[in-house]
């Protein structure tokens, strides 16, 4: 048994996708099993609640073999409660119920200099770290910033030609789809072989500037796509008027400018695990259909 945390999520959702089409058998701990597709719910078990309920993963975490980890964001808490609190309950029903595997989804930055100052990457981390203290075999999808988060502008790109950001618009960074982390996380969850603790770097198939991936998007569009960048506080403002705390909003200013300065440049070169999306690919994809829609 299989447990899927987050399964209505962008890669959760795919994970349960992979293992059903490979005829694994899932339990899926989901806060509202209404938004669920209707053949999902024919073919899975189903804890209705929240992953950071005790008494949900509990119950959820009894007789499992694997289990998929995935944080859901909540901008209302501080880092601290919004990834360690939430994740606490879960790495003692690991321990509690010697689950032998857990893959979660983290963020590249571990063993850099900036581990302890990252924003929501150090929450991830340390999260990370209460997990595998369960004594429960792990790995940690470890990912940059994903192509999704562009796709969320995508109502700027289409109004105004325009999406944001504080980083160097000539920076070079690593993506990665969702759906080639998904792909990772499942061929793993369905493999009862492999032991050990660690991370695994899951980056897409090439670097890109913000200027290159606007370059990008004029092509595929049609039409000037211009990456404009932004200061920091107006960054931080942004989560602030989103209704984000005061520790999450200056979080992802820590995260963005650690980003900047190089954190994600640390498994550019020794990835374990390359994506097979390329960012036109994902825009031809999933961002076109976005605007056109």
């Amino acid at each position: 048994m299989i447990v899927v945390t987050a399964p209505t999520s962008q890669i959760g959702s795919k994970v349960v996708s992979h293992l059903l089409t490979a005829g694994a058998r899932l339990r899926l701990i989901v806060r509202d099993a209404g938004r669920l597709p209707a053949d999902v719910r024919e073919r899975t078990e189903i804890v209705e609640g929240s992953h950071g309920d005790a008494a949900i993963v509990d119950r959820a975490f009894s007789r499992a073999d694997a289990v998929f980890w995935l944080v859901p964001p909540d901008m209302t808490r501080s880092l601290d409660e919004a990834w360690l609190g939430f994740t606490r309950p879960a790495a003692e029903a690991l321990r509690w119920h010697a689950v032998p595997r857990v893959v979660s989804i983290t963020a590249l930055g571990r063993g850099t200099p900036w581990q302890e100052k990252a924003g929501p990457v150090s929450a991830s981390i340390r999260a990370d770290d209460m997990l595998m203290a369960s004594g429960a075999a792990f790995r940690g999808l470890a990912m940059p910033s994903f192509m999704e988060n562009t796709a969320r502008q995508a109502s700027a790109i289409r109004d105004s030609g325009l999406f944001f950001g504080p980083i160097d618009p000539d920076k070079k960074l690593p993506f990665t789809a969702t759906r080639d982390m998904a792909a990772v996380a499942a061929r793993l969850l369905g493999d009862e072989n492999w032991t050990g603790q660690e991370d695994v770097p899951v980056l897409g198939p090439e670097e890109l500037s913000f200027n290159d991936q606007a370059a990008i998007m004029s092509d595929v569009l049609g039409r000037e796509v211009r990456y404009r960048q932004i200061s920091y506080a107006q960054f931080r403002q942004q989560f602030l008027d989103r209704g984000a705390s005061e520790s999450l909003a200056q979080g992802y200013v820590d995260m963005y400018r650690a980003k900047e300065e190089g954190i994600d440049d640390a498994a550019s070169h020794a990835a374990i695990e390359r994506g097979v999306t390329s960012f036109r690919t994902f825009c031809e994809q999933v961002l076109r259909p976005a605007i056109l829609s």
